[in-house]
């Protein structure tokens, strides 16, 4: 007993130095975020003031915004993200919590005599949970996975931020791109609507087709109107996901919808990179690891109950001193933890289901946005070596035989209309393969490419 005091003084020591640290997890974070998008957190230090916030935003927005200013300022200001930086706080400090013992516990006793003239009898003691002792380097070590697998986690939620903002920042482009062309097409409907009407008052035409005229010039004026509610409803969108308001939402895209890419990387093998990368399955696969060692944890303590140990001193009233230690053991013969090991058990069986239910669903994720991508790439490419050439030879040609005075000029405004018409379609295309690309991207944790350029 002299040897084990000075051991439980020592462990209270150490157990009380254990500190919360800002930067710890978000550090770790930044790193996994800053290896697969090539993007900084701003939160490596922990919580940055919200004033360096701002100025930060300020900056970056000051010459309008691009691709990757969008993703910057959305990993540092968006709402919900921030929550999930924050709810690192809160695991760094069970994570500390799990590395301190209990504290001891001080208890007094005064008992007086039942004859007068006699002194009191007063009694103290300390009592520290010596249990605690034993088990708190396994304790610490499951805090630290489950740390570790709530840093993954968070993680997984910057890369899906980074995903929406990208999907966001690529709809605005298109809904501008695509606000343009139906503004073409309006000012076509206009001039064929009043150049009908000229030859309507000339008995040139039929009030019929003075009417179809004049009704597609309408119906395109309410597409214009669909289109500039859609480019709001756009911006609003990336606008909540940059957690933007008030002055700082008048910012301007400075980047046009890039077109297709000459090529693509290598689309094999994405399934087994997918598994090998996504922080959300290696968070899973650390929350098995922690249940396993949960439960051998409790099997191997199943028949120890709480040891409590301590030193006593008691003043008797003849004013005597008796002082030593003390031991208090808890017999486990009723609750032998049987409760805990079967909740344990089926959490982990839970984990285990939730590890393989992930894997299968990102397998899939991976084949279906694989399949989206060569889609709209085929789709793109039919647009531009096929259909758009095609609408410029009408274009052209009708401009020929209106100037030979063969053909009328509402053939040739129709000419220009529908060829302005599959540039539109052309746009919703290429915006339909760079938000399959950003998915498919996402859908394997990152880049989709490893570390060696190719994507096995």
């Amino acid at each position: 007993m002299s040897r084990l005091l000075p051991t439980v003084a020592l462990s209270l020591f150490a157990a009380g130095c254990a500190t919360l640290s800002p930067e710890r997890g978000h550090a770790e974070l930044g790193a996994l975020v800053q290896e697969r998008v090539s993007v900084p957190t701003g939160w490596e230090k922990g919580s940055p003031p919200p004033e360096a916030v701002r100025a930060h935003v300020l900056e970056l927005l000051r010459d309008g915004l691009t691709r990757e200013e969008a993703v910057r300022i959305a990993l540092v200001n968006n709402p919900s993200l921030q929550v999930e930086y924050e709810e690192l706080g809160v695991s760094q400090a069970e994570l500390v919590e799990a590395g301190l013992l209990r504290n001891p516990t001080i208890g007094a006793q005064v008992r007086a005599p039942n004859e007068p003239g006699l002194g009191l009898s007063i009694e103290f003691s300390i009592v520290q949970e010596l249990l605690d002792l034993f088990m708190l380097p396994a304790r610490k070590r499951i805090a630290r996975q489950q740390f570790e697998a709530d840093v993954l986690r968070a993680a997984h939620e910057a890369l899906n931020v980074v995903a929406e903002t990208r999907d966001a920042y690529t709809a605005a482009q298109a809904a501008e791109r695509l606000l343009r062309y139906q503004a073409q097409i309006v000012a076509a409907a206009e001039a064929a609507a009043t150049l009908a009407r000229m030859q309507y008052d000339a008995g040139n035409i039929s009030e019929l087709d003075l009417g179809i005229t004049q009704t597609a010039w309408e119906e395109a004026r309410l597409a214009l109107a669909s289109e500039e509610l859609e480019l709001v409803e756009r911006r609003e969108r990336l606008n909540r996901l940059l957690g933007l308001w008030g002055e700082n939402t008048e910012w301007t895209v400075s980047e046009a919808l890039p077109e297709l890419p000459s090529e693509e990387p290598g689309l094999e093998h994405l399934e087994r990179l997918a598994l090998r990368r996504r922080l959300d399955i290696d968070a899973a696969r650390k929350e098995v690891a922690l249940m396993d060692q949960s439960v051998s944890l409790a099997r191997s303590s199943r028949f120890i109950g709480t040891v409590e140990v301590g030193v006593s001193t008691e003043r008797e009233s003849d004013g005597l001193r008796f002082t030593g230690p003390s031991l208090v053991l808890e017999l486990p013969i009723f609750d032998q933890r049987q409760a805990l090991i079967g909740r344990l058990e089926a959490q982990r069986r839970q984990a285990e289901r939730r590890l393989t239910k992930l894997s299968v669903d990102a397998r899939s994720e991976v084949r279906m946005e694989r399949a989206r991508l060569q889609t709209a790439r085929r789709q793109a490419e039919h647009y531009t070596k096929v259909l758009l050439p095609l609408r410029r030879r009408v274009v052209e040609q009708a401009q020929l035989q209106y100037n030979a005075m063969v053909l009328s000029p509402f053939q040739l405004l129709d000419a220009r209309r529908d060829e302005v018409q599959t540039y539109r379609q052309y746009v919703e295309t290429l915006r339909d393969y760079w938000n399959a690309r950003n998915a498919l991207e996402n859908a394997v944790g990152g880049r989709l490419t490893d570390e060696k350029g190719d994507a096995r």
